[in-house]
């Protein structure tokens, strides 16, 4: 049948420090993967090599979260050429492609598992990944991989399944039957079967350590299922679905630490190793691995040995049961028992060894999910043993049979409280009794929950008439057992302690008339906890104390007394957690559109002070929620808001936080926000040009009407000038004209780059001012060339003898280095650079100015022009030489012939030809 094949990476295009391709060998929860290099060429290619030649079945594919290919192409073929590169072509055969999604759904924040099914033999593996999507993490535009898995049979049986179909389709005309019904839909029923435990999201997130455990126990599953032990079969089954929920869990833990240890949070990363190692010990303990799989012992995170529970220890036990003897020495008739059992106890144990283990089947399923202690996880966990199968469901008991005896019919009694619990909890002992505080401190989350469910009984039949003193009494130890029940990490105990605190403010105190003194002592006691469990790791219980806080502050009896919204307003610590930060300005979000700003707690100057310094956070969510409620408080309060918030400037609006609340005030008032501001300033301005260029040609054609009649004038006049001329010439000798150059003389001694004219400038004396005096030329530092400064980048990029070291910056435009460019984009040098129909862009100061040829001579030999022109900076302007008897000279396109209308006062001042390079080698 088809199974995970394993392979190695021949080779890789490339890839960035860390992330080698060789990383997509490893499947385990804390793999990185691989990721091509930082600003690489397309496409990127990986070649894997299977162990053997075989027949591949399907492959998947896990993206990563941001660095997202659009498409992945597959090649494969049965050897690779003596040498590696470049590969030929032709011995790749094209299987196909994959298109990945961007991602935009999700905010970047899930991976994609992407399985595919082929049908192709070979031994090597080619994946070529095109260009990736676009988004804002994704920076340098690199693709990467998390993992890949291939799934195959061995070619060599290739053939064998054709001669095993045809034996199996004469056995069904013949009647006969070569296996047993049972295994039908199993992997030994169907030749094309693919375990479960051979996909990728099996070994992505769960702990190695426990898969290598369950692929154990299903590999003897199907050895029970061959040899017809179908009540071992069962167990086994039972246990493999356990212990994937086991893993799963030890994986989200692995990451927790991984990341703890990223973050240099070293206390938090050892927490969570010993949790991971307590947990995993209760775990091989309870399911009795060394029963189920013999050949070799488990490994165990402690060196202590391991002892086996003792019976009381749980208190959904009701007797002692046997253990689960090993397969080859126990009879049939004793695995009909669950396989969740504990063994008899060879002597007591102290408390420190109750134990519970979660392996309810509720637990969640399992996400694909960037994030894994993000995903919820159901906190109650499962008795130990029943007497029913382990499958079954516990019946839900009701509040009035609490009291009798432990849910689910368990016999024993917590253990005794210890001389430091008696020392704390010694005026609680005296008025609710010894033996309901025990339950409270047990080690046993059942019982701690029974003790609460108890005393809610208990308070909820106290008689109207009691004394006073005696239900202050109650009160107050009632309060202190809900105090210990809020920092409870099991979900059902938490829940019960809320379930008593709201009884005891909504019902207890009002039913026996109390005083306010009461609740207030109640609120004052627990408020701090609960909020502290807002920024709790586990999602739900987040959410639960949240709601409840919420839910709390608009209880009547609690309204009044103004203390929940004065705890809301307290500055954040720059130390607290951020899903702290988070639920606190949430919640303080929420009940100010419950409570409002009159008689609450609430007012202008706390909320807008703990508003304003929120928008300090370092976190994003926080600083969002903090301007909602600035805006929130705008829309009530309009002007007083305004003392709290620095002045409407320029400076400070170039803070987005800022330039977000002003223009929101703006919106509330009706006004319009400064990009509308532009906008109609940039519409009026189009306009005021439309409406010059209409005049400018209105009097164009009256200048042109002028023009005619002129024309026509002089017309008539002419046969007189030309009389007046003829006399001239009888009499006396008119001056001889003004000698002009030649129009085939025009370009000598003249520049046609900045249009200088000057006797120096024959060809020699040319090629001196073009190689160090033209302002319009530079000369290139990587290949000495002279080319136009309007020009360099283009040089640079297509021209220049080092051009294959230059890379375009897709901000600004300009010819970098390749191995600049991730520090040239963070320097000031880099602004974005305009369109070039809008703008021109100096190579030299990094400036954008205004569009068109005459515009770069403007800018290059101005005043107030380049002001990294060195040419222009170390040589002095140069007088302009007269040429006999003509005024200053007119620059002459090089291509047209026409004269340029502007006339040449210094050297500065000529215009340029249409000429583009001038090259000295």
């Amino acid at each position: 049948m088809p199974h995970k094949i394993g392979f190695v990476v021949v080779s890789s295009s490339g890839h960035e420090d860390g992330f080698s391709a060789r990383e997509l060998m490893i499947h385990a929860p804390t793999v990185s993967g691989w990721r091509s290099p930082r600003f690489c060429q397309f496409p990127q290619e990986i070649v894997l090599q299977m162990v053997e030649r075989c027949r591949i079945r399907k492959l998947q594919l896990l993206a990563h979260q941001y660095m997202i290919p659009s498409k992945v192409e597959f090649y494969i073929s049965e050897s690779l050429p003596e040498y590696f590169v470049p590969y030929q072509a032709e011995r790749f055969r094209r299987l196909g492609y994959i298109s990945l999604c961007d991602n935009e759904k999700t905010g970047c924040k899930a991976r994609e598992l992407k399985s595919v099914y082929v049908d192709a033999v070979g031994q090597f593996l080619k994946l070529i990944f095109h260009e990736n999507h676009v988004n804002k993490y994704n920076i340098y535009n690199q693709v990467a991989l998390v993992a890949v898995n291939i799934i195959g049979d061995p070619a060599d049986f290739s053939d064998e399944s054709n001669i095993t179909s045809r034996e199996k389709l004469i056995d069904h005309y013949l009647g006969h039957k070569s296996e047993d019904p049972a295994l039908e839909g199993t992997c030994t029923g169907k030749s094309d079967y693919i375990s479960p435990l051979d996909d990728l999201a099996f070994d992505m997130y769960q702990d190695p350590e426990v898969a290598q455990i369950i692929r154990k126990l299903d590999e003897r599953k199907r050895e029970a299922v061959q040899k017809e032990r179908y009540d071992y079969a069962k167990k086994l089954k039972q246990a493999i679905a356990d212990l994937q929920k086991v893993g799963e869990r030890l994986g989200r833990y692995e990451v927790e630490k991984r990341c703890a240890v990223e973050k240099e949070d070293y206390d938090l990363a050892k927490e969570k190793k010993q949790q991971m190692e307590q947990f995993r010990s209760q775990v091989y303990e309870q399911l009795q691995l060394h029963s189920l799989v013999d050949p070799e012992p488990v490994r165990r995170p402690s060196d202590l040995p391991l002892q086996p529970l003792a019976h009381s220890a749980s208190p959904r036990h009701q007797q002692p049961v046997p253990s689960l003897p090993q397969e080859d020495r126990a009879p049939e008739s004793q695995f009909a028992e669950p396989f969740l059992q504990e063994k008899p106890p060879a002597h007591a144990l102290g408390p420190s060894q109750h134990s519970t283990v979660d392996l309810s089947p509720r637990a969640t399923d399992l996400h694909l999910k960037t994030h894994l202690q993000s995903v919820p996880y159901d906190e109650r966990p499962l008795p130990a043993s029943r007497k029913q199968p382990a499958v079954a469901l516990e019946p839900e008991k009701s509040d009035s049979d609490v009291s009798e005896a432990p849910r689910g019919g368990a016999a024993g009694e917590p253990e005794p409280l210890t001389e430091k619990a008696l020392r704390e909890a010694g005026p609680a002992v005296d008025v609710l009794g010894e033996s309901l505080v025990a339950g409270a401190y047990s080690k046993t989350w059942s019982y701690r929950e029974d003790a609460l469910l108890a005393l809610y009984k208990r308070l909820m039949e106290t008689p109207a008439g009691t004394p006073k003193e005696e239900l202050k009494s109650m009160l107050r130890a009632s309060v202190f057992l809900v105090r210990r029940a809020l920092r409870d990490i099991v979900t059902p105990v938490f829940q019960a302690s809320l379930k008593l605190l709201k009884m005891i403010i909504t019902q207890y105190i009002p039913k026996h008339k109390l005083s306010k003194l009461e609740t207030a002592h109640c609120v004052e006691r627990t408020i701090p906890i609960l909020l502290t469990r807002t920024g709790d790791s586990s999602a739900r219980l987040r959410v639960i104390a949240s709601n409840f806080i919420q839910e709390m502050a608009l209880f009547k009896e609690v309204r009044s007394l103004q203390i929940i919204p004065s705890y809301l307003v307290q500055p954040l610590k720059a130390n607290s957690s951020n899903h702290l930060a988070m639920s606190q300005i949430g919640l303080l979000a929420r009940l100010l559109k419950d409570l409002g700003t009159r008689g609450t707690g609430f007012t202008i100057d706390n909320v807008m002070k703990f508003s304003v310094s929120s928008l300090e956070h370092r976190v994003y969510e926080v600083r969002e929620t903090a301007v909602r409620v600035i805006l929130d408080m705008y829309k009530q309060h309009r002007a007083f808001i305004l003392e709290y918030l620095p002045p409407d400037d320029n400076s400070i609006r170039k803070n987005v936080l800022y330039k977000t609340i002003f223009e929101g005030f703006a919106k509330i008032d009706g006004r319009p926000t400064e990009a509308e501001i532009r906008a109609q300033k940039k519409a009026a301005t189009e306009e005021a040009e439309k409406r010059k260029k209409e005049e400018i040609k209105a009097l164009q054609g009256q200048l042109a009407a002028l023009k005619d009649i002129q024309a026509e004038a002089q017309g008539k006049e002419g046969p007189s000038v030309e009389a007046e001329s003829q006399d001239t010439q009888g009499g006396k000798a008119a001056p001889p004209p003004a000698p002009e150059v030649p129009d085939n003389h025009y370009l000598d001694n003249l520049c046609i780059f900045c249009g200088e004219r000057s006797e120096s400038f024959t060809e020699e004396g040319l090629d001196l001012h073009y190689w160090k005096q033209c302002l319009m030329l530079t000369r290139c530092a990587h290949c000495k060339q002279v080319v136009e400064i309007s020009s360099l980048t283009e040089h640079l990029l297509t021209e220049c003898d080092k051009k294959d070291g230059f890379g375009k910056c897709y901000r600004c435009s300009e010819a970098v280095l390749k191995e600049e460019l991730p520090r040239h984009i963070k320097t000031k040098e880099c602004n974005p650079a305009k369109p070039e129909k809008l703008a021109n862009r100096c190579p030299l100061c990094h400036e954008n100015f205004s569009p068109g040829e005459e515009a770069w001579k403007a800018h290059l030999m101005g005043p107030a022009g380049c002001t990294m022109n060195l040419r222009k900076t170390h040589v002095l302007p140069k007088a302009p030489v007269l040429l006999p008897g003509k005024g200053p000279a007119t620059a002459k396109s090089g291509t047209s012939g026409s004269k340029v209308g502007s006339k040449i006062p210094t050297p500065k001042g000529l215009s340029r030809s249409s000429g583009r390079t001038y090259t000295k080698q």
